[in-house]
Parts: structure tokens; sequence; C-alpha cells
């Protein structure tokens, strides 16, 4: 299997860095309450100096929003709309051990973190302009039809797992308590986003190692190296 993005993206967004990570015997029993409250903490210390809205990896996915032509107060990118409403509520809920973590990481570092069940890929995923005809599957069941040119994470069989790039994955590969193995994705583009992203799995890494006791597979994503592959 492999993760990759088009050229068509590292084009338009050159200053693009991703981390990305594969894991197998994930399970929802861990207990990761204490690492949620670690890196929640660090978020919260973030926020009492500035609202997410001043963060530089913020305000550059806000920038990359508009380069895609949608409203950046609309369509937020994931890890603005976690920390808004860690903002405001000084806390999130709680779904699934996994998601629990990267949820908190996300806070902690302001990038946006994708979860996806492999199980539910078919063939490679990539992130690239949408056709039109691809399919997507909301939360609640529904079906969706991004637009052509949307900048969406498609598997083989043209399904979106994810609309408008960082701003909502799709209900069909979401992380479940039958979930065994994952492929989790953070993206970036602020100055010192290659740093930032590679600090963000490695922190992940070391988790899944703790929490799971599992060994990741992982790989740092540019422009000169577009393309993770992994054995599922």
């Amino acid at each position: 299997m492999q993760f990759s993005h088009s050229d068509a993206i590292w084009q338009v967004f050159p200053e693009l860095r991703a981390g990305a990570l594969f894991a197998e015997g994930i399970d929802a029993a861990a207990d990761v309450e204490e690492a949620v409250a670690s890196f929640s903490a660090i978020a919260e210390a973030r926020l009492a100096e500035a609202q997410e809205s001043e963060f530089p990896e913020i305000q550059a996915w806000r920038r990359g929003f508009s380069r895609m032509g949608l409203k950046p107060t609309q369509y937020r990118s994931a890890s603005e709309a976690l920390l808004r409403r860690f903002r405001q509520e000084h806390a999130l809920p709680r779904l699934h051990p996994l998601i629990d973590l990267c949820n908190a990481i996300s806070l902690a570092f302001a990038i946006p973190v994708a979860v996806f069940d492999t199980e539910n890929i078919a063939g490679d995923l990539q992130v690239r302009h949408a056709t039109g005809h691809e399919t997507y599957l909301t939360f609640s069941g529904q079906s969706e039809y991004p637009l052509p040119d949307e900048v969406i994470f498609a598997d083989d069989e043209g399904r979106a797992h994810a609309r408008r790039w960082t701003n909502r994955q799709s209900g069909l590969s979401a992380v479940r308590e039958t979930t065994r193995s994952v492929l989790i994705v953070a993206e970036a583009l602020h100055a010192g986003a290659g740093e930032d992203t590679a600090s963000l799995v490695a922190t992940l890494a070391d988790a899944l190692a703790r929490h799971w006791s599992v060994t990741a597979a992982t790989a740092a994503l540019s422009q000169a190296s577009p393309r993770f592959a992994f054995q599922v």
C-alpha cells in the first residue's frame, strides 16, 4: 500500500511537509488519559497566550484554504477546529483511545492529524484534486460528491476519505472498536513544517509503542520524497 500527494498538489503547495505512520495491533482497550492530559496542557498553555487563529501553523492553513478557493473561516483545518473547540470547552469528547491521543497531539502541535482504518481503503491513498466522480460517506451515512478540483484523500476505487483536504474526514475509514491497522498522516504548511511534522510523528510513534506495544513504520514526505510505501 502507498500514501502520497499528487504532483499537482506539490506544484501548488511546494511548502507542504507531511509525516506518515502505519501501525498494526491497535485496539480500543488502551488507557491514554495521562498522555491526553499532558498534550492538552501544552495546548492550554499556548492558548493562554494567544488564540489559535494567531498561531503560525493555523495561519498557514488558512492561507492554504484561501488558495484552494475556500473561505478559511467557513472551512477550517481539523487542527483549528479542534483548538477552537478546546479553547471554548477546555476538553474534547472521548471517542477511541487512538483518536483521543491523536486529537491531543494535534492540539499540542497545532497540526492536523488524520487517522484512517486501512482495512477500509481500497488500494493506495492519495491527496489529489477530485475529478467530480468520487463518492464521500459522511459520519451520518449520507453520500456526498466532492466538486471537481476539490482537494481530497482518494483511494483507487474513487472513494474520498477526506474532503477539502484537512477539513473533514469520511465515516468510511473512521477508526472504530474493530480497527486493528491504521495510517496516520500529519500535514503542515508553515515555516518549520518539516521539523514539526517529523517531531509529531516521532512523538506519536513513541506513544503507540508505550500504549499498544507496537512498532510503527514512519516516513517524512516532501516534494523530493513524496511517497510512503508500507505493507498491510
